[in-house]
């Protein structure tokens, strides 16, 4: 079975790649809304999610059609990111533009020395940051994935992905490799972290509700001195993008004492936000942004509640996270 959808998946990627990008992007907008009409579940948590964070500024009619349209860009989003995946940087000139460089002092060669991260979202096009990292050819850019649980269909997307100048990293088994390469290089590091992470996230606000936020840009900023940025990718046209580079996050208080991972991370979410204000359809709408804390974080946010009120207790004591990789 898994031989037979790697297999498919080569054949409808072949085919998606024969059509010129604007019928792909078009025909993704297609797809994506009939998907809206058809998946009831998803359309249900994009509505919801809309609505509990642009419910105060926008009408019901208003968010429903956000949400449609947003089924459109994702649609549109995949599709393009097949078919871009395959074309030339002197192709995606016309295609991409880059904004900020000047400000994250990449725009010249003496920027190769410095090591830098950059907290991505899953905006628009998201897999065009690929195509981005070669406007700087004295970087290296790498980013970290999850892989597939089949193994057929995480090879297509590895091979899909591993087509432009970019060092991959797995999540949970290439942590090592990841900090060795950090060490060596000046990497520009591009980690996601605009969804759900789980019991080892951090609780913060996001549109004003608490949900599990990634750590892991701030780690890796604060761990390895490294400058760090926003990149969000907005759509300007049909089958048309621009990545635009935040000024740096501050990491370090004016005295030179690192700031705490929340209020890094919290800096983060509020950029994010002023991102999904300003085109709310350009965002992954779809995804459970706003889960509870399962029963094993509260257990264990009881449990240092109790070692903070009787430190002499070793047994109240709470186990250590660990640091997402970091």
């Amino acid at each position: 079975m898994d031989q037979l959808l790697y297999l498919a998946g080569r054949v409808l990627l072949g085919f998606i790649r024969l059509f010129p990008l604007v019928w792909v992007a078009r025909a993704g907008r297609a797809v994506g809304g009939l998907v809206f009409r058809l998946d009831a579940r998803h359309r249900r948590v994009t509505i919801q999610n809309l609505a509990r964070c642009l419910g105060g500024e926008r009408t019901p009619a208003e968010i429903a059609a956000l949400a449609q349209e947003n089924f459109r860009r994702i649609g549109e989003g995949f599709a393009c990111a097949i078919k871009t995946a395959g074309l030339s940087e002197e192709r995606m000139r016309g295609l991409l533009d880059l904004t900020g460089l000047e400000q994250a002092g990449l725009a010249t060669p003496q920027a190769q020395a410095v090591r830098r991260v950059f907290a991505l979202g899953h905006f628009g096009n998201f897999e065009v940051f690929g195509h981005a990292v070669q406007r700087i050819p004295w970087c290296v850019g790498a980013t970290t994935y999850r892989a597939l649980n089949r193994p057929g269909l995480n090879r297509l997307l590895v091979a899909l992905r591993g087509q432009r100048r970019l060092l991959f990293f797995e999540r949970r088994r290439d942590g090592a490799a990841l900090r060795a390469a950090l060490r060596d290089q000046p990497l520009l590091l591009g980690l996601f972290c605009d969804q759900h992470a789980g019991d080892n996230g951090l609780r913060l606000p996001f549109f004003g509700q608490d949900c599990s936020t990634s750590k892991a840009p701030a780690v890796y900023a604060l761990r390895f001195h490294a400058p760090l940025h926003l990149a969000i990718c907005y759509r300007t046209g049909l089958a048309r993008w621009r990545i635009e580079v935040s000024p740096e996050i501050p990491t370090y208080e004016p005295a030179g004492t690192p700031r705490s991972l929340a209020d890094i991370m919290t800096d983060v979410n509020r950029g994010f936000e002023a991102a999904i204000r300003r085109d709310p359809a350009n965002w992954f709408w779809v995804h459970k942004r706003w889960k509870p804390p399962s029963p094993r974080a509260l257990a264990r946010a009881a449990a240092a509640a109790a070692a903070a009120a009787n430190p002499a207790n070793p047994a109240a004591q709470p186990a250590e996270d660990d640091d997402e990789g970091a």
